[in-house]
């Protein structure tokens, strides 16, 4: 009687074992957050179904014989979306009394069990949820140990004082372009996110140390998932907000059920809101579109093929007294996995994958009568395989390669010092070769040892590196863990710094960084976990990061931003200096996190991050990195009500505090630069400068309605309540002959509406 009052769902999935992939029969699933508790077993293919749940939020056991227990929490069940659970059981020693329930098995866990230290999974959930996330994974990782920005307008992020340059991007098991808007050649953000959560599963976030299927990164990973279409059930989504007008669509493939699609396209309304005297893109007009899509096709109980696809295209303009500008950032990236189970204990997947990205800048700069053109198309296709063998409860072996074949066409110039001059002007390709093995060993009931290596090879060049990785978990008691990861890891740089054409004398250039090695970086780190409850836990970590093979300027250099500086401090990677791997950096650290999960409608967050980033340049001097903000203070809290008649309307209120140490910049020499009549930067006091902390407070408030078959929610996220103007940078202003601050971005409103049918 009570669910016939008020609307219900389904909620359904599958159960299947960590390692194998294989179906785990006869698993209990059970709603502990309901009186009395609803649930369901899994038939011979691991899938479950429960009939009629309550909406709002929920928490779900589940248990098998043989395996180790599991807990899902923040479960978000709405009227207007079929639930569908993807749940993996560890499998546990013979000894059933022995059994202990492991703390990676619940909320914040990694995904890939692979992983030992430094890592988390993030829900789509939480990209909603969190204030001031608006969608996006890299703004909700902010809130994270460890992260911090330097760039309200951008969404790049620097992980324990690394440049943002270090991140890897993976979907579906395969890395990807920059999936950002307005994004800039070598840099792993832009101003806008073009993932969207209609289409994203939970995925993973790693900030060190990563397992051995891991390469050519050296600061963190985001490891997307993209969630498979309702199989049974056709269903739609709108969202339209301040951002963007979304569309979404889910359903079955055929008549017999089993395979499904799962697409989104997104418009700009950026323009619009100039047209209403909502003025949040300066001087500049910002459009943009993206979409993705799934589409799922199994093939019996043995194949499944996936095709998904991500692009988005965007366009910036200006034309005002001071400047006149086109910039246009366009990527898109294609992929066909194949997965196939060879018997109940070992499978394998391929995939191929294929990649373009293409940027442009047009750039008149009307008060030095300066021109600038870029123009950037790069191509990858990707074909990786891998191979994963469950030998037994104690032992997985999982082995991989991936080959990278690079197409690129690039070309820039500019006369910002006299008569035009051709930085780049390159076409051709080359290959990217890595290969990885990795051994899970469980060596008791309670310590889990991962161990593997990577190795990389680079044909432009033929520059190699091998990257063994260990990684070790110990569970001392059910709600104590301690863990430690080291490992070795290697980037390359982007393409159009190693076809640099660098002045070499007598007006000739020549490819100078063609040979410049992959720079490295050694990790080490140790952790310690204490859940006193399901719904809370406190997390440590210490870490120590070794940089060395870093480009530098060369040995004979006398210019003072070769002499001074180090790759380290750049954002993006554009280079067309002279340059040489010889520097080296260090970063190091600790960080903390408390923790309550959303239960009883409640969550709360606070990471502290206490870190130093240092580089060595040419000149033998170690400096503090342009990214050693010395300390992050994340806290973050938000309490849901049920409301109205029936109490299945949620009502939430969520708030984020972030306080951080100034973005460091290197001092203006005044007298130079009215000489050359633009910024000019005494690089003897390399990064000496640190502004003003960094202080925001953003809030997020939202109204969700459940009906009998639709969902409706509301949502204004305010960032930055105060409109604070923290500084982010100073720079000459030649028409007042003064040195100024450069401000950020005052208080944001984002209003959003969605609706799931």
């Amino acid at each position: 009687m009570a669910h016939a009052q008020q609307p219900v769902q389904l909620v359904k999935g599958r159960v299947i074992d960590t390692e194998s992939q294989q179906p785990v029969i006869g698993a209990n699933i059970i709603i502990t957050s309901l009186n009395p508790i609803l649930g369901s077993t899994t038939d011979s293919d691991g899938y479950f179904r429960i009939e009629n749940v309550p909406v709002g939020r929920h928490t779900f056991k589940i248990t098998s014989i043989g395996y180790d227990n599991a807990f899902l929490q923040e479960i978000n069940v709405g009227s207007g979306k079929e639930v569908e659970l993807n749940i993996k059981l560890a499998e546990s020693f013979k000894s059933l009394d022995e059994v202990v329930i492991k703390a990676q098995n619940e909320n914040g866990a990694p995904l890939n069990d692979m992983v030992s230290v430094s890592g988390r999974s993030f829900t789509v959930d939480q990209t909603k949820r969190f204030a001031a996330s608006v969608n996006d994974p890299a703004r909700m990782a902010l809130s994270f140990a460890g992260v911090a920005t330097n760039d309200d307008g951008n969404n790049q992020i620097i992980i324990r004082g690394n440049s943002p340059k270090g991140m890897l991007w993976r979907m579906e098991g395969v890395e990807i372009p920059n999936p950002n808007h307005f994004a800039q050649e070598g840099s792993s953000g832009g101003g806008i996110s073009a993932l969207s959560a209609n289409v994203l599963g939970n995925s993973d976030f790693l900030t060190g140390a990563f397992p051995a299927e891991y390469g050519n990164a050296t600061s963190g990973v985001f490891d997307l998932k993209l969630r498979k279409g309702n199989n049974e059930k056709r269903e739609y989504a709108l969202q339209a907000g301040v951002l963007g007008l979304d569309f979404a669509a889910e359903g079955p493939i055929g008549p017999k059920g089993g395979a499904s699609y799962l697409a989104n396209y997104r418009y700009s309304t950026l323009a619009v809101l100039s047209k209403i005297g909502l003025n949040i893109q300066g001087d500049f007009s910002n459009t943009f579109q993206d979409g993705a899509f799934k589409v799922y096709v199994p093939y019996g109980d043995k194949a499944v093929v996936t095709i998904w696809g991500l692009g988005g295209l965007s366009t910036s303009t200006a034309d005002n007294e001071d400047i006149k500008e086109k910039f246009q950032s366009n990527r898109g990236v294609v992929g066909v996995n194949y997965l196939r189970f060879i018997n109940n204990k070992s499978y394998f997947e391929n995939i191929i994958s294929y990649a373009a990205t293409k940027q442009s800048d047009n750039m008149f700069d009307k008060v030095r009568q300066t021109n600038y053109q870029q123009d950037f198309e790069n191509k990858a296709l990707r074909i990786s395989l891998l191979y994963n063998y469950k030998l037994n409860a104690r032992n997985t072996l999982r082995l991989g390669m991936i080959v990278n074949h690079y197409d690129f066409n690039l070309f820039d110039k500019d006369d910002e010092d006299g008569p035009f001059i051709v930085n780049v002007n390159q076409q051709g390709s080359t290959e990217l070769f890595q290969a990885y093995a990795q051994w899970k060993h469980r060596l008791s009931k309670s310590i889990t040892l991962n161990a593997g290596v990577h190795g990389m090879l680079l044909a432009l060049n033929n520059q190699s590196a091998v990257e063994p990785r260990f990684g070790l978990k110990w569970v001392a008691a059910p709600k104590h863990t301690f863990s430690f990861g080291a490992g070795l890891h290697s980037k390359t740089e982007s393409i159009s710094t190693y076809f640099a054409q660098v002045n070499i004398g007598d007006q000739k250039t020549g490819l100078i960084n063609k040979n410049l090695k992959l720079m490295k970086s050694a990790h080490a780190v140790a952790g310690y976990e204490f859940r006193p409850s399901a719904g809370w836990r406190l997390m440590s970590e210490a870490y120590y990061q070794h940089h060395y093979h870093v480009p530098i300027g060369p040995a004979n250099t006398t210019t003072p931003f070769l002499l001074h500086n180090s790759q380290l401090n750049e954002i993006s990677g554009f280079v067309t200096d002279t340059l040489t791997s010889e520097g080296k950096g260090r970063s190091y650290g600790l960080e903390l996190t408390l923790e309550k999960s959303l239960t009883n409608g409640i969550y709360f967050m606070s990471t502290t991050s206490l870190y130093q980033s240092k580089y060595t340049g040419r000149d033998g001097i170690e400096r503090d990195s342009r990214f050693n903000g010395k300390f992050v203070q994340n806290v973050l809290a938000g309490k849901e009500w049920k409301v109205g008649k029936n109490k299945t309307n949620i009502f939430a209120a969520n708030i984020k505090m972030l306080a951080a140490g100034g973005n460091r910049t290197t001092p203006i020499d005044l007298e130079k630069s009215r000489e050359e009549r633009k910024t000019v930067r005494d690089w003897t006091k390399s990064y000496s400068e640190q502004l003003p902390v960094y202080f925001r407070t953003d809030l997020r408030i939202s109204y969700t309605k459940n009906k009998k078959n639709t969902s409706s929610t509301l949502s204004l996220d305010i960032q930055n309540v105060s409109s604070r103007l923290n500084a982010f940078d100073r720079y000459y202003d030649l028409k007042n002959d003064r040195v100024k601050l450069l401000k950020q971005t005052g208080l944001l409103p984002i209003l959003n509406y969605r609706l799931e049918f």
